[in-house]
């Protein structure tokens, strides 16, 4: 029983790639903050809306409050395969995150689950992704399906709070029955998995602002693509001058 759990939240959670346990049917049939339906192609339309309509669950929870400035801290939420190389390299998490175009990433945590997520919508404080993809396990086999992600961001003093809320929909509907009812006895562990991410971009942004240097030695050094670097180092403007890089002033302009 105890891998059938773990292997179903690590399915619902995967999906997020990137306080109230829900399921059922919501009020409206299409999310009012992302506009209008037409706005986005059939398919991640259709996507959304069997998300928005029927969740096998939803949670809300806050993340640890990240000690670093607000541009910041979006640098690395928005550059995900950057954060993933650095929390790697300091073996804060497994990920693997690859850009596929600016609003698309493919990813996979080493431990059975990949997919795709898209940003929807960026604002100047919230985020709003759509999750596809898969977790394989030994018991269950492969487990598919869908995650509607919103991020809230709000900076406070020297640092940056952040609010999370996913509605999730695992296609097999056997294994979504049995996840609703793992979920409701074990909400703590599926709010857990689900903090990870903003776990992990909060210690990396606040090893980036860390005065040592040891963050800026290592962008130096690790093979990422020159635009990508070029947004961290935007970001971070001191780095930029010690290690001599010019990527500050290419992505400023003259």
């Amino acid at each position: 029983m105890w891998s059938v759990r773990e292997e179903l939240l690590a399915a619902a959670t995967a999906l997020l790639a990137l306080a109230t346990g829900a399921s059922g049917a919501t009020a409206n049939p299409w999310p009012s903050l992302l506009g209008s339906r037409e706005a986005f192609p059939p398919d991640v339309s259709a996507a959304v809306e069997r998300v928005w309509i029927e969740p096998t669950f939803s949670r809300t929870l806050n993340g640890r409050s990240a000690h670093v400035p607000f541009d910041v801290y979006v640098a690395f939420l928005d550059t995900p395969e950057v954060t993933a190389a650095a929390a790697r390299f300091r073996k804060l998490a497994t990920y693997e995150v690859r850009a596929l175009d600016a609003d698309r990433y493919w990813g996979t945590d080493g431990d059975g689950a990949q997919g795709v997520a898209q940003v929807l919508r960026r604002e100047p404080r919230r985020r709003v992704l759509l999750s596809r993809g898969q977790q394989t396990g030994r018991i269950l086999g492969t487990i598919r399906g869908s995650a509607l992600t919103i991020l809230d961001l709000e900076p406070r003093g020297d640092g940056v709070d952040s609010r999370l809320t996913a509605y999730v929909h695992i296609d097999n509907r056997v294994a979504a029955s049995v996840a609703r009812l793992l979920v409701a006895s074990f909400g703590l562990l599926a709010d857990r998995k689900l903090g990870e991410g903003m776990r992990v971009t909060g210690e990396v942004a606040e090893w980036a602002v860390d005065p040592s240097g040891g963050f800026c030695d290592w962008l130096v050094r690790e093979p990422l693509p020159p635009e990508r670097r070029a947004r961290i180092l935007t970001a971070l403007p001191a780095c930029a001058r010690r290690t001599g890089s010019p990527a500050l002033e290419s992505v400023q302009g003259p």
